[in-house]
């Protein structure tokens, strides 16, 4: 459920970045409106949620590494025998 948010924010973080650029090129500069910027706003709190939920994530334990480096010791690795 978690990352599923998390996909859905950054789809969401996506598309506010190609609407604010649609209303960059349609406005071209004019100083009475402000879509350009209410964009920026939306995108700013997206990415402000998107954070929030993966620090609650990792904080909770619900998401972590799968790095087969960062995998621990193996199991009798440790126990190296010396020939005699």
């Amino acid at each position: 459920m978690l990352k599923a948010l998390i996909i859905v924010l950054m789809l969401a973080l996506i598309a506010s970045l190609g609407s604010g650029f649609y209303f960059l090129m349609v406005d071209q500069g004019d100083r009475t409106k402000r879509r350009t910027m209410h964009s920026l706003g939306v995108r700013l709190a997206l990415g402000i949620c998107l954070a929030a939920v993966i620090v609650y994530g990792v904080a909770t334990g619900q998401l972590g590494h799968g790095n087969p480096w960062e995998a621990g010791p193996k199991p009798g690795a440790s126990q190296q025998t010396e020939p005699e």
